[in-house]
């Protein structure tokens, strides 16, 4: 320590006879930490970016889908319609029919995407986190049968209740119903067992299309044809009455899950270790499944069964992301619009004047990846 001292003595000296142009600045010491980098978080870096493009991505392609169908519309005028619509350029002639199609029937039909699959995305990611399960799904075990059998029941007790509050609301009824069924039906041990989830509701399911068959054979033909809707999911009846409808509960529902977010991470160390965190687990669960029921009816309710966006978009962004619903809620939320309005685009471009049903879509890259996470927990001996 002794000869430490000395030559930081001698070091200082130096310093303090040499001129200053003469000086080596690299022989000076710097405090402890001054020049040392700031940490940063990987994965709060990694959750930042992956926002971030999700959002850059759904601006851009609820954009184009807006000009792309049967009439086609130039990406510059779907802009300039907005300036046109709110007076900041003046109404053009050769447009009007272009203005006309995007106010009155695309800008509903994107929007509701926007809605139906933002509610299918996050109600997913959240039945995940109080289930226990990577596989619970409102499609999958049979929520958004349930639901369907309420707005079914809606349309076949009158014409009248089709354009009021009627079949959202007997959607959510159904919902909630199916969704209380599945929860007290698959849980033991405090957790949802894989085989038990899905048998139940395959079980839910069954019931849920028996009891839309009888809808279908009282029904007239009017409601037939509504009926069909349900249980083929699509947007092509999208309005700007069914997005006053819908908004305000799923944007309610979105800020209720995205609030519980950090509970539902604690509920995942376990039921003690989220009780000694302070968290109440039945109040957390009940507030969850009401939750996750208004989201899946608010959707069901306009768009039909559009199965699996809530089981592909939380499996994918989980993987990039990790466990932490703090951030995979609203990812999910971004995600599964981006999946609805994507598939409702090609819906409407496959096949010329045509608009196929969303959920061909949906089931055609939602059942390979229910498959393969089955398999992967069959091996994990999760079932």
């Amino acid at each position: 320590m002794e000869h430490v001292a000395e030559d930081l003595a001698v070091t200082s000296e130096t310093a303090r006879h040499q001129p200053a142009d003469e000086v080596d600045l690299t022989k000076v010491q710097k405090p402890v930490g001054a020049g040392a980098p700031k940490y940063t978080n990987p994965r709060r870096t990694r959750a930042v970016v992956t926002l971030s493009v999700l959002v850059v991505t759904l601006v851009a392609v609820t954009i184009v889908s807006a000009g792309l169908g049967q009439y086609n519309i130039p990406t510059d005028q779907v802009l300039a319609s907005f300036a046109r619509k709110w007076g900041f350029i003046p109404p053009q002639q050769e447009w009007a029919i272009a203005d006309s199609t995007l106010w009155n029937v695309r800008f509903p039909r994107v929007l509701l995407a926007l809605f139906v699959g933002a509610a299918l995305g996050c109600s997913g990611a959240v039945m995940q986190a109080v289930f226990g399960n990577p596989l619970a799904e409102p499609g999958v075990v049979g929520i958004s049968s349930g639901a369907a059998v309420g707005a079914c029941l809606a349309i076949v007790l009158g014409p009248q209740l089709r354009d009021t509050f009627a079949v959202p609301t007997f959607a959510f009824i159904g919902a909630l119903t199916a969704t209380v069924l599945v929860y007290a039906l698959s849980r033991s041990g405090g957790r949802s067992q894989v085989v038990s989830m899905i048998l139940t509701g395959i079980a839910v399911t069954a019931v849920a299309n028996a009891a839309i068959a009888f809808c279908v054979y009282v029904a007239d033909s009017t409601s037939r044809d509504e009926i069909v809707f349900w249980q083929m999911g699509s947007l092509n009846r999208a309005s700007w009455t069914s997005l006053s409808n819908m908004w305000f509960v799923v944007v309610a529902a979105l800020l209720a899950c995205f609030m519980i977010s950090g509970k539902l991470d604690l509920l995942a160390l376990g039921e003690r270790a989220a009780q000694h965190s302070g968290v109440n687990v039945e109040h957390l669960r009940m507030l969850a499944i009401a939750a996750t029921a208004l989201l899946t009816g608010a959707a069901v309710a306009h768009s039909g069964i559009i199965a699996f966006v809530g089981l592909i978009i939380p499996h994918l962004l989980r993987l990039l992301l990790g466990p932490s619903n703090r951030v995979l809620l609203p990812a999910s939320a971004l995600g599964g619009a981006l999946l609805v309005s994507l598939s409702d685009l090609v819906a409407r471009t496959l096949i010329p004047f045509s608009d196929m049903p969303i959920g061909i879509f949906t089931a055609l890259v939602g059942g390979p990846t229910f498959f393969f996470l089955l398999r992967r927990s069959m091996r994990k001996g999760g079932v």
